[in-house]
Order: structure tokens, then sequence, then C-alpha cells
């Protein structure tokens, strides 16, 4: 009897595990391709497989496997003296040491930060925060190991290789962004390193990282296009909803409509030539980049934003308020076009302030803004009133960095450009 693995749809990153673990060894897996989530896992046979109906399972002489982990084990020892496993006992266990490190840090952060933005629970930012927190101290981990390591263990890939790569695969697909993995480069190494080698290369072909988080899925059912007025067959069957979730299929890819921010009349304030002053000005930074600010500001064009952060009071602990701030700022990734601006952590002591400065193409917050980063409502916004002298001098103070600010010296300061 052959192996079979149920189902063979080709974005099952858990599926992966198990087929690529037989390209190393030299296994043949056949694959089921029709196979139907929420109707071929709920029949009697499949269940009698794996009695909660997930998948992946694996079909084999001796009796189902259910787990993506244990399948591909499996998997890896049908050959004798698998490579996979390494040479040596300390191999075999640092091989599962990261295997298990894969599962509970990286894997299971992905899966409770994509979960809520795809419908499958509520979508809680104080969460998704804390989750993000997590990844990245993960993330960091991984970064630290593989500063000096090619592989997880040993000089060739393992199958603690093969399951990290697949967990990250999720990520980098659907939630990872550029700016996001660029903080762990040894990582992004790693990752496409292994991505582009031939036998993983082959079961998941060309990967591709996403330009920006996949949005929270909105409650509200969106407009359909009318149609012509003929009735509705009565009994005509939903298609059910596929999701980007470790079982789902991504869906093809549909034209992007144009924004609505480059539809707005030209303004004389080139957004690229104001952040490329403020990198390049290293020496008197008040005559040189402040003054190249006001001399390129459109106030027809653009608009300036205050905001402060509504719940500082929370802010007890120094790093995660930085990171709270840096994962605002990698969300805000997808309005890089259209905006520039500064965030300040402030204070010595907790609780610390964040305030921000921000600068948008058009009169208003873009409205895409609103919509796709979440961080939004967690500011109260005032529109800066440039007639004003003092809210223009505080906004020379928060592009300059300047200490102390309003009183209180700066704990960190990061700039979006």
């Amino acid at each position: 009897m052959a192996l079979i693995l149920y189902p063979g749809r080709n974005t099952n990153k858990n599926g992966f595990k198990a087929l690529i673990a037989a390209e190393y060894v030299g296994v043949q897996v056949k694959v089921v391709e029709d196979f139907e989530m929420g109707v071929s896992n709920k029949t009697p046979e499949f269940l009698k497989m794996n009695p909660i109906g997930k998948v992946p399972v694996l079909e084999t002489p001796d009796g189902p496997i259910f787990e993506s982990n244990a399948i591909a084990r499996y998997v890896a020892r049908l050959k004798a003296d698998s490579p996979l496993f390494g040479c040596s006992s300390i191999d075999h266990a640092h091989i599962e040491q990261w295997i298990d490190f894969s599962s509970l840090e990286i894997d299971a952060n992905l899966v409770a930060w994509i979960r809520p933005r795809v419908g499958h629970g509520p979508h809680l930012p104080p969460a998704e925060e804390a989750v993000i927190s997590s990844l990245k101290r993960a993330l960091g981990a991984l970064n630290t190991h593989l500063a000096s390591n090619t592989y997880l263990v040993g000089h060739s890939v393992t199958l603690a290789d093969i399951i990290m790569t697949c967990n990250l695969y999720l990520g980098f697909i659907y939630l990872m962004t550029k700016s996001f993995t660029s903080e762990f480069p040894h990582v992004e190494r790693y990752f496409w390193t292994l991505v582009n080698q031939p036998k993983f290369q082959k079961i998941i072909g060309e990967v591709k990282q996403t330009e920006s988080v996949i949005p929270i899925q909105s409650t509200k059912k969106p407009s359909q296009p009318k149609e012509s007025a003929k009735p509705k067959p009565k009994n005509e069957p939903k298609k059910e909803i596929e999701k980007p979730a470790e079982e789902a299929e991504e869906e093809a890819p549909k034209p992007k409509p144009k924004n609505p921010l480059d539809l707005l009349p030209p303004s004389k304030m080139i957004l690229d030539e104001w952040k490329r002053l403020y990198s390049n000005t290293k020496t008197n930074f008040r005559e040189v980049a402040i003054k190249g600010f006001w001399d390129m500001y459109d106030p027809e064009g653009y608009s300036l934003w205050f905001c402060d952060y509504k719940y500082n009071d929370e802010n007890t602990v120094s790093f995660v308020t930085m990171n709270k701030v840096g994962g605002f700022l990698q969300r805000m990734d997808l309005a890089r076009k259209y905006a520039f601006g500064k965030m300040l952590v402030i204070g010595s002591e907790p609780p610390f302030k964040v305030k921000g400065l921000w600068l948008f193409r058009g009169q208003e917050i873009p409205q895409f803004v609103i919509d796709e980063c979440y961080d939004m409502e967690l500011y109260e916004w005032t529109k800066v009133d440039i007639s004003d002298e003092a809210q223009k001098e505080r906004v020379n103070q928060m592009i300059e960095d300047c200490e102390p600010f309003e009183g209180q010296p700066l704990l960190d300061a990061k700039c979006f450009k």
C-alpha cells in the first residue's frame, strides 16, 4: 500500500512538511487532490483516521497518522540512517529541540496573529500586540542562532529546517512584510536559502513575500455588482469562503483599484525629496531640514496631524512600549507612498507617553489607513493649525527629536519615511 496524504492542495504548509521530507529520503507519497474541507473531512471514513477531522492525515500500511510533525517524522525515518535526523544523539536532541521551538514559539504566534484577521475569532488589538511581541522575541532568538549557523543543526538540511521553514512560510506570505523581517536579517537569509533549495521548491513552488499584513476580514458582506433581474434559484448551494489559515488555499489576486490619493490634484511638495532631505541632514538640522520642510510644505496638497496615545497608563514597561510603536509603524507600510511620521516615547519613568506627528497626502487622514491599520483608533488625532506659531514650533521640535520635549526626556524616537 502506498503512502497517501490528505489533502493534496498545494498551499497547505502543514502538508509541505511530509512532502519535502519525502523528497529528501526518496519516498513516494500520493496526495489526494479531490479533497474538500468541510465535506471530505467529515465523512465516517476520514473520521476513523482522525476523530476530530483535521488535516493533514497520512494513510500508511500500518494505519493512519495525524498531526503534521508526527507525519513528517514518520516519513523522515522511512530511510535507514536518515540524514534528516543528524549524525549523533545530541544532533537528534537538537533537531527535536528546534522542532518544538518552531511549533511553540513561531507557528503558535503566527497562527494566533492570522486567525482573528480571517474571521476565526474576535480581533482584539491588545491581544494582537502581545502575539506580535512574542513572535518578535522568538524571531530574535532564532536570528541570534542563525548569525553563526547556516542550518539549525549541523551543516546540512534536517527535519528541523523543513518544519521551521514551513512554519515561517505562513508568516512570509500573509503577515510579515519586508520591513518586519528586515529586523531579523539572518532569519531572512535562512528562509530564502531554504525555499530556493530544489527539493523545497519542487513542493512549495515560487514564494513571494507579502507587501502588507492580510487585512482584517470585514463583518459586512462586500457589495455585489447588480446583475440582470433574474430570480435566484432557491436551492442554489452557498459557496464556502476559503480563508488563508493553515488549512486554506490562497485566493487568486484581484486587480487593485486606484488609490483615491493618486487622483488628487498635483502638489508642489514632492514627498520623496523631503524624505531625502530629512535623511541626509546630519548637522544644522534646524537651519537646513526644518527650514527646507516649510519651504517645501504644501498646505493644499498635504496636512499635518498630532497623535496622542489614549492609553498611556498601560505603558509601564519600556521595551513593550517601544515594540508597540514599532508595530504601529510596520502596519503603516501601506501608506509609505503618502505619508511621513515621527513617533516619540517620552519619559524617564513609567508610565511612558507616546506622541506622534504625521504628514499625510490630502486634507484628511486617508480612509484606507483608518480602515486597514487598527492602531489609528488607539490614538487621539488633532489636525495641526500651521497659522498657530506654538503648534508650528511643536511640529519643528517633533521632527527634530528635540530633548527635553515638553519638559521630559525622550526614551525613544522613531521615524516613518
